[in-house]
């Protein structure tokens, strides 16, 4: 299992064990972590499962392809780290990460 630690917006911290091949959407949902809405159940079709990956993780978690870029459009207050968590699969390497969920979603 990888731990994935969620910080919500009043900076309550959820970490949980995720499974390997999952997404870091479907580990918020099924941890009730507020906050991720994930209105299209994480067919990259909107932006309401957007979180800021910290940045020492950045690099490990990648860059956001085309598709997710258009979707971040509709994100609210989007940064440099911001990525949509229904597009990121958890694996090993992601053992610790650590993502905050922005103040609301688009």
């Amino acid at each position: 299992m990888t731990k994935i630690t969620y910080i919500a917006h009043d900076g309550t911290e959820f970490v949980v064990d995720a499974e390997d091949g999952s997404t870091v959407m479907e580990n918020a949902i099924k941890n009730a972590v507020p906050g991720i809405e994930a209105e299209c159940g994480g067919a990259c079709a909107c932006a309401t499962c957007h979180v800021y990956v910290d940045e020492a993780w950045s690099e490990t978690v990648g860059e956001p392809e085309a598709m997710e870029e258009d979707m971040l459009d509709f994100a609210y207050d989007v940064r440099p780290t911001s990525r949509l968590s229904c597009q990121i699969t958890v694996r090993s390497e992601l053992d610790g990460l650590v993502v905050t969920v922005p103040e609301r979603q688009a």
